[in-house]
């Protein structure tokens, strides 16, 4: 029925209609949590006695809350990350005189707005990655946009990006990313190409993006990855600059300790049994 100048029409719909067309009008616009609880949210607003914008104020707020963790999902499944690992799981007493309230304030992101590195320092299976990826992940759900890729892997994106002259455009497309995660920085060493392309792929994200890096070498070894002196102290005066730096120096391997706890967890459950 056609409603007066100024007022909203209001139709009388019988329950399967109103379904219907709740169902409909959900489909064209994109409402799924509403299409599927609007009726269980319609019957609890009944016994609850809500009003009629009460019972639109929930469902509203059901499909933003539904949008907000799909959303937190996608963003984490855009990051590629190799494994799960969440922050939770991890080992704090792997970094030697870590206060916690540094790992809690990196887990709030606040240094990643701002724009700041961070660089993991440590021999290989001491965590590195793992912390790596939980705060990624964190990111992630938090909302923002992160991209995971070991060093080699991006090294040989800057090649195919330098053959095909588009590099310029391959450093915009990073920079849509909030969080650049970069792995295994050390493991193998770059060409004279390779290096200068890293170089002008960190210096593009500097104070635009954080850069998370994790490396099994000192900072003074750096040089045997680039292959010159010149360009390695300009990386490292961008990296450092503001940069959080965790040194998981002379830690025990965190895979053998996790290999050895689920041994004796294993060791007590045959125990037991």
């Amino acid at each position: 029925m056609s409603g007066a100048p100024g007022r909203p029409a209001v139709t009388t719909l019988t329950d399967p209609a109103a379904d219907a067309a709740i169902i409909a009008a959900c489909l064209i616009l994109g409402l799924p949590t509403i299409r599927t609880q609007a009726g269980a949210l319609a019957d609890a607003a009944a016994r609850e006695r809500l009003t009629h914008k009460a019972y639109l104020a929930e469902v509203l707020a059901a499909e933003c809350d539904d949008r907000d963790a799909r959303r937190r999902l996608r963003r984490v499944k855009e990051a590629k990350f190799p494994r799960p690992k969440r922050l939770e799981d991890f080992d704090a007493t792997a970094i030697k005189d870590l206060p916690p309230a540094t790992l809690a304030h990196l887990a709030t992101g606040a240094w990643i707005d701002a724009g700041e590195p961070l660089v993991l320092l440590g021999d290989s299976g001491t965590g590195k990655t793992h912390l790596l990826i939980a705060l990624g992940t964190a990111a992630a759900e938090q909302g923002r946009r992160v991209r995971y890729v070991t060093t080699a892997a991006l090294v040989n994106e800057l090649l195919e990006a330098e053959d095909a002259h588009r590099v310029p455009k391959f450093l915009n497309g990073a920079l849509k990313h909030r969080v650049i995660v970069l792995d295994e920085l050390g493991f193998i060493p770059f060409s004279t190409t390779g290096a200068h392309l890293i170089f002008q792929f960190c210096s593009a994200l500097y104070q635009r993006a954080a850069l998370v890096i994790t490396t099994n070498l000192r900072f003074a070894d750096w040089t045997q990855v680039f292959g010159d002196e010149r360009l390695t102290a300009a990386l490292l005066d961008r990296l450092t600059h503001k940069a959080h730096i965790l040194e998981f120096a002379g830690a025990e391997s965190y895979r053998f300790r996790e290999r050895m706890q689920r041994e004796a967890h294993n060791e007590s459950r045959r125990a037991d049994g």
